[in-house]
């Protein structure tokens, strides 16, 4: 009987992830993807705007935010036990961690990518030397965060290819596609690190240093690695997942056109 009531009270991996700002952030991905494909198409002005407007529509509708929750759920289900599962929840039910998370969805915003740039050099000057900048490598490392952004931007890199590839008489083949994107990520690292440190300032401003210490001690503790890892996997291979699928729409859909 005991048994049955320790399992029945451990919580289910939807409630963590509901209670988490995960869900949140994950649900505006698919827009994020098709509009970093879309402007990247207009950048290369090799496709005119009506194509990459079709394109952004290819790419957001190969992305549903339900299907990539749903596979963060069956992989959180099968990746911590019920005692990890209940040390999520019961670190996001607190305050601090509530306060974190507005902090997390806010900047997670599309939109607030501006918002971060325009104020980066100052904020890099302002708190160069701080304990707040030292913390950095120590979030970074805990939280997978420069790791999911570069899986991230390697999907829209590599979406972007396979849509470009669609309009090339040359045969470039998805692992071939796929390999060259990937033997950027060295390279992106580093670039995509300094948007992670950048961001990081920003959306982290009105959390103390106190809590902050708070935050890194759950992303460090067994229940918060195992999340953050698990999660960081499942995002990745939902991001990555549909990009061949829209190389494909695409030649589809320009073979119509000829």
């Amino acid at each position: 009987m005991m048994l049955a009531a320790q399992a029945q009270a451990a919580p289910t991996a939807q409630q963590a992830l509901e209670a988490s700002p995960i869900d949140d952030i994950v649900a505006r991905y698919p827009a994020m993807i098709s509009q970093g494909i879309r402007d990247g198409l207009a950048r290369s002005g090799r496709v005119p705007p009506m194509v990459a407007d079709t394109i952004g529509y290819v790419v957001s509708n190969s992305y549903r935010a339900s299907d990539i929750e749903q596979q963060l759920v069956a992989d959180l289900q099968a990746g911590l036990s019920g005692e990890q599962l209940a040390a999520v929840e019961n670190w996001y039910q607190t305050p601090v961690a509530q306060k974190i998370a507005r902090a997390e969805i806010a900047a997670s915003d599309p939109s607030a990518w501006k918002d971060i740039q325009a104020r980066a050099p100052a904020l890099n000057d302002k708190y160069k030397g701080t304990p707040r900048a030292e913390m950095f490598s120590r979030f970074d490392r805990a939280s997978r965060a420069t790791e999911s952004a570069v899986d991230t931007t390697i999907a829209v890199q590599l979406g972007l290819a396979s849509a470009m590839a669609a309009f090339s008489k040359d045969s470039v083949n998805y692992d071939q596609l796929k390999a060259r994107v990937e033997g950027q990520r060295g390279m992106l690292q580093g670039v995509v690190g300094q948007q992670v440190y950048d961001s990081y300032l920003v959306t982290y401003e009105s959390i103390s240093v106190q809590e902050m210490d708070l935050y890194l001690d759950f992303l460090e503790s067994d229940a918060g690695s195992a999340f953050s890892r698990v999660v960081t996997n499942s995002i990745q291979q939902a991001v990555t997942a549909p990009v061949e699928n829209i190389g494909q729409q695409m030649a589809k859909i320009l073979n119509q056109g000829g």
